[in-house]
């Protein structure tokens, strides 16, 4: 009787805290700009460490292109030096010459998907680890190969991650993220929203240096 009274009281308690902040990144690993704000996230994330929520939402960029990226290769080049000036963030240009390689972001947006189902505290940093393996290392995303060294460096088994990517499940998963993007209003990466209880809140949209994203949230958080 006693425990079912304790138990009672706490969830009173519970009720009228106040729910925890989220900050939301909606990004794509092939997006160029996404990956020039990567340091940036990673220092967002880490100074709200424990206060504020870190989640993730697969915008999908290209999802089910079948343009080569070699057919995209001015575009996509000049788009990549911008990112490069403003972030200082290293680029490899040889993958614009392939005449193979689609620029279908799909495959790299449900690897995310995938270790964030497997493992969410280790979502952002595989997602960083997969822009290293594109933008430098010009690996292929589509190959299930691809993302090995990744999935090491960040502590995912390889065989469980390989057996979940190509389930239909995982397939869905990745759509249901693009469909909440697309409901959310949001069509361009990155995008940082904030979440606090059942308001939602524009943080950026585009590149933003974490000193000054830091900044806004902290005037959001006040405010709220």
């Amino acid at each position: 009787m006693i425990l079912a009274y304790i138990s009672f009281i706490l969830a009173c308690l519970n009720m009228n805290e106040k729910p925890v902040p989220s900050i939301i990144y909606i990004g794509d690993p092939m997006c160029s700009w996404c990956y020039g704000i990567a340091p940036e996230l990673s220092e967002l994330k880490m100074y709200y460490q424990g206060r504020v929520d870190f989640d993730i939402v697969l915008g999908g960029l290209r999802p089910y292109n079948q343009q080569t990226m070699f057919e995209l290769k001015d575009f996509l080049k000049g788009h990549w030096q911008h990112v490069h000036e403003a972030s200082n963030q290293p680029f490899n240009y040889s993958i614009l010459e392939n005449q193979s390689i689609t620029y279908d972001t799909e495959p790299p947006c449900r690897a995310v998907v995938t270790v964030r189902s497997m493992d969410e505290s280790k979502t952002l940093s595989f997602f960083n680890e997969i822009q290293k393996d594109f933008y430098y290392d010009n690996k292929n995303m589509h190959k299930l190969e691809s993302y090995d060294e990744a999935l090491e460096k960040v502590g995912i088994d390889k065989e469980k991650f390989s057996q979940r990517f190509q389930s239909e499940e995982m397939k869905e998963k990745v759509k249901e993220d693009f469909k909440l993007t697309a409901e959310m209003g949001v069509s361009g990466f990155p995008t940082i929203l904030l979440k606090q209880g059942d308001h939602i809140q524009m943080v950026a949209s585009g590149y933003m240096k974490a000193e000054s994203l830091i900044q806004k949230i902290d005037g959001m958080l006040k405010q709220h």
